[in-house]
């Protein structure tokens, strides 16, 4: 699945940070991606019927959504809580073990983009929230593409945090900028059989408090893998922005301001 193996799989090293610092996602977007996609509609009455598992809805080789580079769960629970069938797929052990304490409902898979481990048209929808700009985008797209039903939808999803806000600019400058936030989530690249059909952003805030805030730096693929010293220089300068800048000194949560962009996916017709 990654690109960089040493980043993308970083993370369970950090996995209680990545937990407590990493936001979830907003419901307006959620609902937006299932409006577009509708993965709760019946299946498909011309497609034959399996009848090694006729009475087993939630077999892991016939899902109604995938959520792919699940994580802990972050964007999974969403889906969750609107009462859909889910099945998270995700490279790193220590990360779907994660994720199954958190959501012990969800059938959690070792797999990665360019090898999904499930049947053929299977899923009503893919999503990838945080996790497309680790992939070869190629050999994804075919594997969805492969997994999606007819009609089936793939949605890239990113927080990305607002830098228009002067603190989060600030900010930046003081943690730099991780591989979500150098890849193109506006515009972002999908390979045939798939095209791009949809994209919206949501704006939102998150509320953090002094250590979530530095779970959220800390949980990043590239601060995981920095050296000792140089980790905690950053985390210094980070400490003197949130007790000196006008906008933070003195709170004790912070209002964390992100953009949420979404883009919806399809095989081409």
């Amino acid at each position: 699945m990654p690109r960089s193996t040493d980043h993308a799989l970083s993370f369970g090293r950090n996995v209680g940070d990545y937990d407590r610092g990493r936001p979830s996602y907003p419901a307006e977007a959620v609902d937006w991606i299932l409006e577009q996609a509708e993965p709760t509609h019946p299946a498909d009455p011309t497609r034959p019927a399996d009848p090694a598992h006729p009475a087993e809805p939630a077999h892991p080789a016939d899902p109604r959504v995938v959520d792919l580079g699940a994580g802990t769960g972050k964007f999974t629970a969403a889906l969750v809580d609107r009462g859909l069938r889910v099945v998270a797929v995700e490279p790193d052990a220590l990360m779907r073990e994660r994720l199954t304490t958190n959501l012990p409902t969800v059938t959690a898979l070792e797999g990665s983009g360019e090898h999904l481990p499930l049947d053929d048209a299977s899923a009503a929808l893919v999503t990838v929230a945080q996790a497309w700009h680790w992939v070869d985008v190629d050999a994804t797209s075919r594997e969805v593409a492969r997994v999606l039903e007819a009609g089936g939808a793939l949605a890239l999803v990113w927080n990305i945090r607002d830098a228009d806000v002067e603190w989060v600019a600030r900010l930046g400058e003081v943690m730099g900028a991780s591989e979500a936030e150098k890849y193109d989530s506006v515009t972002p690249p999908v390979g045939a059989p798939l095209e791009r059909q949809a994209y919206r952003e949501f704006r939102w805030v998150n509320e953090v408090t002094r250590e979530q805030f530095f779970a959220m730096v800390t949980s990043r693929s590239y601060v995981i893998t920095m050296a000792d010293a140089e980790r905690d220089e950053m985390l210094a300068r980070l400490g003197k922005l949130l007790d000196t800048h006008p906008d933070l000194a003195g709170r004790t949560s912070y209002p964390m301001p992100y953009v949420t962009r979404v883009t919806i996916a399809r095989v081409a017709a």
